[in-house]
């Protein structure tokens, strides 16, 4: 599939110099055949798909106008940045993408000198691109940056501080905003190309300085054309928010557009100071299936080009830990009127799908804005709601200070529901929820859970909602061991573990995913298991009566080994003067790249073999 004959044109291009060395002309089949190698790609890797085919010709116009990587991109989140990845070298090892080894999900630094910034969180590009800008000021370059942010991600607290602080500076700078949710009709389309040609040339930008100038010395006469003219753009475009932060704002054209793209970019490329180019994108463009479903289509796992659906997996044995999730907020949500769900953007990803359907007026999307997510939870509490907020671990750091400020120190009853916690595999470090143990137990008022089975997740999130004050229940990506689950709901004990093994000279402290494990452990080495369930509170008493009783105290956990659940074990040991040989195993104090979660789980010696092996070696005389 891959040869010279399918892709001509692509087939020259081993980085965008060679894309600048084409004609105008060749641009327009170069994205017909690059949205076609993409599809192919993507169909037998799998991986983020839907976003990608959207910004084809962005990207080709970018990397046609702007000199990279001296000019520099920064998208945001980087779902939409796979053209990118395979017109700055990387064509073909694409197949490789979010696979062990191979080409990172996500713009990445160190893989390549057209990454301008690593991604993988929203809402970060244009406080990157600016930082970039005025560091390159500082030094009297000339590379010009541009950041590439979604309307999703825009929505993000984080970039409207980055524009109100770039339209203060005046640094140049060119935001794109790809609005793939809105659709322009040919009227209103060409009018605003013929708009965004007269706005973004230098010819306009001169005059409107030079006006400004003679107009700002008749301050009475300055006004009245400053109001007309917002008026008048804001009648035709809806750019004078962005206006009013000081950006010259150009737009909304079709991003699909070529010829429209490049003569914008070519002019906005001359113009100075802050510059917004508002472009409108059809998320799934140019294959069918995806631009009607662009959701199902957003990641995809292998399939077939040629079929209007994706394949239909064998439903699985058993739920996941997102869906017994889902599940126990709907059940909750029906015998307590006044439980609230909140999610920043990942109802799919988070389970509440169904709770969204049944219980519209208690569900609340807040956008990309996890502090909002986490502060609006502390007002529902305030007034004697009772907020769950469905969250992934990764994504709760970007609110430490709302969750420390605005929910635990007031000691408001807001349950974290954290998904995707520990290795998440296919994302890589960006996505794994790696800390959330370390972040989480050193928080006053904070109830700190771990579920070790399906069955157990439903008990914890019961007993996190009913429990006075702040509460977490952290669990992994994918499926648990299988347990049954009972669907009356009990609350547990707070703060106590349980023996899942007696054996003797070892005892084995797991936390969450690591019991499973630790179990087939501990019948190997004839060692005492026990499930911690909490990390805060310890249960101290049973801590002690194993330490005392046995003569290895190992801690394995899927979180990083600093300040993690084994650091909580090791400071209470020390406190009371129980001094016994200590293993703690978990993640590693280093960043794991992409990969499966069960290679992962083995490189860092997580799995049942290097846990055994681990444990061995350290009881060796």
């Amino acid at each position: 599939m891959n040869d010279t004959t399918l892709y001509p044109l692509l087939n020259q291009i081993e980085t965008p110099a060679d894309l600048r060395a084409l004609t105008e002309d060749q641009l327009k089949p170069l994205a017909k055949e690059l949205r076609e190698f993409l599809t192919y790609t993507v169909s037998i890797s799998g991986g983020h798909f839907a976003a990608g085919l959207g910004t084809i010709e962005l990207t080709v116009a970018l990397h046609y106008i702007y000199n990279t990587p001296d000019d520099q991109l920064v998208w945001d989140v980087g779902h939409q940045a796979y053209p990118h990845k395979i017109l700055t070298g990387r064509k073909d090892t694409l197949k490789t993408i979010r696979q062990k080894d191979g080409v990172s999900p996500f713009p990445k630094r160190s893989e390549s000198i057209y990454d301008a910034f690593g991604v993988g969180h929203s809402s970060t590009s244009i406080s990157a691109a600016l930082g970039m800008a005025q560091a390159a000021e500082l030094q009297n370059k000339d590379n010009k940056m541009v950041a590439i942010i979604g309307d999703g991600s825009i929505t993000g607290g984080m970039a409207f501080e980055a524009m109100n602080h770039a339209g203060f500076v005046n640094t140049d700078l060119l935001v794109i905003l790809n609005d793939n949710d809105m659709s322009i009709s040919p009227n209103v389309g060409a009018l605003n190309n013929y708009l965004a040609k007269i706005l973004s040339s230098r010819l306009y930008s001169s005059m409107r300085e030079e006006s400004k100038k003679a107009l700002s010395r008749m301050p009475s006469v300055w006004e009245l054309a400053r109001r007309t003219e917002e008026h008048i753009k804001g009648m035709v475009v809806p750019g004078t928010l962005f206006e009013e932060l000081g950006f010259n704002y150009i737009g909304p054209i079709d991003g699909h557009d070529m010829g429209m793209l490049v003569s914008t970019l070519k002019n906005l490329r001359k113009n100075t100071g802050p510059q917004f180019l508002h472009i409108v994108t059809k998320k799934g463009k140019g294959f069918a299936p995806a631009e009607k479903d662009p959701l199902a289509y957003h990641g995809v796992p292998a399939f077939d080009p040629s079929k209007d659906h994706l394949p239909k997996a064998p439903p699985p044995p058993t739920p996941s830990y997102t869906q017994v999730f889902g599940q126990w907020l709907c059940d909750m949500a029906e015998q307590d009127p006044l439980l609230m769900g909140i999610t920043p953007a990942m109802r799919e990803g988070s389970g509440l799908v169904e709770f969204s359907k049944r219980f519209p007026e208690r569900y609340f999307d807040v956008a990309i804005a996890e502090q909002h997510a986490v502060t609006l939870a502390a007002g529902h509490a305030c007034q004697g709601a009772k907020p769950v907020v469905a969250i992934y671990s990764t994504f709760l750091q970007r609110a430490y200070d709302q969750l420390i400020h605005d929910v635990a120190i007031q000691n408001l009853p807001v349950l974290f529901a954290l998904d995707r916690s520990g290795l998440v595999g296919p994302d890589g470090p960006t996505h794994a929820g790696s800390f959330d143990f370390s972040y989480m137990r050193c928080i006053p008022n904070m109830l700190v859970m771990a579920p070790a089975d399906e069955n157990e997740c439903r008990q914890m999130l019961y007993t996190g909602f009913i429990h006075d004050g702040p509460a977490s229940v952290r669990y992994p990506r994918g499926r648990g061991p299988g347990v049954a689950i009972q669907e009356q709901m009990e609350a547990l004990p707070l703060g106590k573990g349980e023996v899942k093994r007696q054996g003797k000279n070892i005892v084995i402290f797991a936390f969450g995913s690591m019991v499973a494990p630790a179990i087939t452990v501990g019948e190997h080495l004839e060692a005492t298991v026990i499930n911690m369930r909490f990390v805060k509170p310890l249960d101290e008493a049973l801590v002690k009566k194993m330490a005392e009783t046995h003569e290895v105290v190992v801690t394995v956990e899927e979180n990083v080994i600093a300040g993690g659940a084994g650091s909580a074990i090791n400071e209470y040991l020390q406190t009371i003067k129980l001094l016994r040989p200590i293993l703690n195993l978990g993640l590693p104090d280093s960043y794991i790249d992409q990969g499966s979660r069960e290679e992962l789980l083995e490189i860092c010696q997580l799995d049942c073999k290097g846990i055994q092996t681990a444990i061995e070696k350290f009881i060796q005389p």
